[in-house]
């Protein structure tokens, strides 16, 4: 592994930044209120590269988490991981955020994954984002959104695993992102792509054109 200094972002779920200098995790900053992913985003990013003495331009990469997650939250993370590339010119890696949670279970040093696995996230509406794994942290199937009963019957980690413990197979690997393991694992996982993982429409729609009420003139 390279020293490449690598900065992580992921607002899939809560905001989550992160900072590495190769294997060395330098800073993690983490705001777990779900509804001020705008607000908190760039102060993080500011205190975590403001805490390790560097700047965004010594940066070599930004890795950023492209869900599945809720649309707005999402959003945030992706477009602000986007203008940070373009404005710097600094390479810029998309990554599916259930695979960072996946990666860490895979060298957990306690209880590593001794076969197949799902990572599952809270999709709201009674729903989970899941993906199913390799013991290696490859991904073999997903992600996916569903009613937790609909998961595969495997070992789970995630957040999702105690917000429905009695549906879903409950196993002791992580049950939240590390940013620090996002920014040292993050650059070697598969490329998503730069679009975000939404799965379903967004809660907010833009209005239908309003039906006519008005009543024809007698001709």
């Amino acid at each position: 592994m390279t020293d490449r200094l690598v900065l992580a972002l992921d607002t899939a779920t809560v905001v989550n930044v992160g900072l590495a200098r190769g294997a060395e995790v330098l800073a993690v900053a983490t705001v777990d209120d779900r509804m001020a992913h705008a607000e908190q985003l760039m102060p993080l990013v500011a205190d975590v590269l403001g805490r390790s003495g560097v700047r965004v331009a010594d940066l070599d990469q930004i890795v950023v988490g492209l869900g599945p997650g809720p649309f707005t939250g999402l959003r945030v993370g992706v477009v602000t991981a986007q203008i940070l590339a373009t404005v710097t010119g600094v390479a810029l890696h998309g990554v599916a955020s259930l695979d960072v949670l996946a990666a860490e279970y895979a060298q957990y040093p306690d209880e590593p994954p001794a076969g197949e696995f799902v990572v599952a996230t809270d999709a709201r509406r009674r729903e989970v984002y899941w993906a199913r794994y390799a013991a290696d942290g490859t991904r073999l199937a997903g992600p996916a959104v569903d009613r937790p009963d609909a998961v595969p019957r495997e070992p789970t980690i995630g957040p999702a695993v105690d917000l429905y413990p009695e549906l879903l197979v409950a196993a002791p690997g992580p049950r939240r992102l590390d940013p620090g393991v996002m920014a040292v694992r993050g650059p070697d996982l598969a490329d998503a792509g730069a679009e975000p993982l939404y799965l379903r429409r967004p809660d907010a729609t833009e209005p239908s054109r309003p039906k006519s009420v008005l009543v024809g003139r007698d001709r």
